[in-house]
């Protein structure tokens, strides 16, 4: 009989700590409905003694999203447990994740304690975690750089003391699989109580192994996998949920003793959102996911799928949720037509959001010949990524060019009030800025700038993505044109909106974050 593997979905915590990743309390709140739409097991939805924020973030998910575990990280003290507990005590299910280092280069120069005290500081920290709930993970960081007598007798000692899941982390992507899947299966014989908790593994993806020592580990006694949309997290990225889970329906001849219960038609939909979202990229060549993932370019290729599909894919499109529509769209496709599309790209609108949908659709579409798939996934991107306007665009107009002095005239909107301003810069879309900085009285400094077309052609739909920093905070702004200079502006405004949505809640006091870590 096949055991099922739990998938736990970090992506709110480990994956936010990619730089510059960081999300809003809504934009946190809508990657975990969608989360619990793709059916993960386990959300781990943040840090809450890291930030006010943070808490507020992990305080709203457990309070409102319902099916999946609620976990929220804490290290081995008693003020992150208190924390980390007000906050998932709303959850239907929730679940304390404890972390303390095992390796000695980890307790010599960060912790700077013996490995006894460390010790007693895990049990101690899982009995008070088990105080406020049952279900207690205990990870122990930096596992494959640690000492597997030592592990075998904390895994041993923290299980007694009332831990549930036992995670393994490759913290930071040392092991190869036949390693990590040895680990896996000393502690399985070694550990007389192992049978009484889950054991867990957390691969990160230095050496690009993150997916397939997972299910190494998978192979020799795990039972949980901790993964992330798309692979982000720290550094290099953690192991990416898609491919696991794909790669265990794919080759289920191998994994014929395990299975999962994640819903694949949501997988592209979720990936489209968190890249929006994060303001990651998705590289062309990723495996599931990327833009190249289910295209060929090679007339070979393209004879051998013309005449059966399976001779160069051995996936089929539609198990993600991403086979797009064939219909060719133009400003003359009825709603019908656009509707299909959208559903056949996996997103599902009511007659109020489709309405508005439909009318973005029609303004690009006068603006060109035809309009992709890429272009309804770019529209459905900016509406994902939507934060009600404090500042609406009116009006732009720049003007540039070898000899003349950049400018632009921007006329912004904010309620009924009307701003015009004229600025200079060094190019139109700085000039631009400069008027947006001047009429909001806010000054980010731009971290990041980044223009890609979304479909071919010399129509094509630009999509701008930034990020900028105001005291504290890092911010993703995105918008899309065919004009790039009205896409930069677009994404220039949402996130200044996004900072003003922030300074009234007042969300924009300095603050220093705690280690985050695993």
């Amino acid at each position: 009989m096949s055991e099922k593997i739990m998938i736990f979905d970090s992506t709110l915590r480990d994956g936010e700590q990619t730089p510059g990743a960081k999300l809003n309390l809504e934009e946190k709140l809508k990657i975990a409905k969608q989360l619990a739409k793709l059916n993960v097991d386990i959300i781990e939805c943040g840090f809450p003694v890291s930030s006010p924020g943070d808490f507020k973030a992990v305080a709203t998910i457990a309070k409102e999203v319902k099916g999946p575990v609620i976990a929220g990280l804490a290290r081995a003290v008693k003020g992150d447990i208190d924390a980390c507990w007000e906050a998932i005590k709303y959850a239907e299910r929730p679940r304390i994740h404890v972390f303390l280092a095992s390796s000695p280069i980890h307790m010599q120069y960060k912790l700077r304690k013996d490995p006894e005290t460390l010790l007693e500081m895990g049990v101690e920290a899982v009995k008070y975690a088990k105080s406020k709930t049952h279900d207690v993970q205990y990870s122990l960081e930096d596992a494959t750089r640690s000492d597997m007598d030592y592990m075998c007798r904390v895994i041993e000692a923290v299980i007694d003391a009332g831990a549930t899941v036992i995670n393994l982390p490759d913290t930071v992507g040392y092991a190869v699989p036949e390693q990590y899947g040895e680990m896996v299966r000393t502690i399985m014989n070694r550990v007389p109580n192992i049978d009484k908790a889950t054991v867990s593994v957390h691969c990160h993806n230095d050496l690009g192994l993150a997916v397939i020592n997972s299910l190494a580990a998978v192979q020799n006694g795990a039972r949980q996998i901790e993964c992330n949309i798309n692979g982000v997290g720290e550094r290099a990225g953690n192991a990416a949920l898609e491919e696991i889970v794909i790669a265990m329906l794919i080759r289920k001849d191998y994994f014929k003793d395990f299975y999962h219960d994640i819903n694949t038609r949501e997988i592209y939909k979720t990936s489209r959102l968190v890249s929006s979202l994060m303001g990651i990229p998705i590289p062309v060549n990723k495996a599931i996911i990327g833009k190249n993932a289910f295209t060929h370019s090679s007339g070979i290729h393209q004879d051998g799928i013309l005449k059966n599909m399976e001779t160069y894919e051995i996936i089929n499109a539609e198990l993600i949720g991403g086979k797009a529509g064939q219909i060719k769209l133009t400003a003359r496709s009825g709603r019908h037509a656009v509707r299909h599309v959208l559903e056949r790209l996996g997103f599902v609108l009511d007659d109020n959001d489709f309405a508005e949908f439909y009318t973005r659709f029609l303004e690009l579409a006068d603006k060109k010949k035809e309009v992709y798939p890429q272009d309804l996934e770019a529209l459905m991107a900016d509406r994902l990524a939507y934060t009600a306007p404090i500042y609406t665009l009116e009006y732009l107009q720049t003007t540039s060019g070898s000899k003349s002095i950049p400018a632009a005239v921007v006329k912004l909107k904010k309620d009924e009030e009307v701003f015009v301003r004229s600025e200079t810069g060094a190019g139109p879309i700085d000039a631009a800025y400069n008027a947006i900085d001047n009429i909001t009285g806010i000054e980010p400094r731009l971290e990041k700038y980044d223009l890609r077309a979304v479909t071919e052609g010399r129509d094509a739909l630009g999509e701008v993505t930034i990020l900028i920093e105001y005291q504290d905070k890092t911010i993703v702004g995105r918008g899309t044109s065919t004009d790039i200079v009205e896409a930069s502006v677009r994404a220039y405004l949402n996130g200044i909106n996004k900072l003003l949505a922030m300074k009234a809640n007042g969300n924009l006091n300095n603050h220093q974050e705690k280690e985050k870590s695993n």
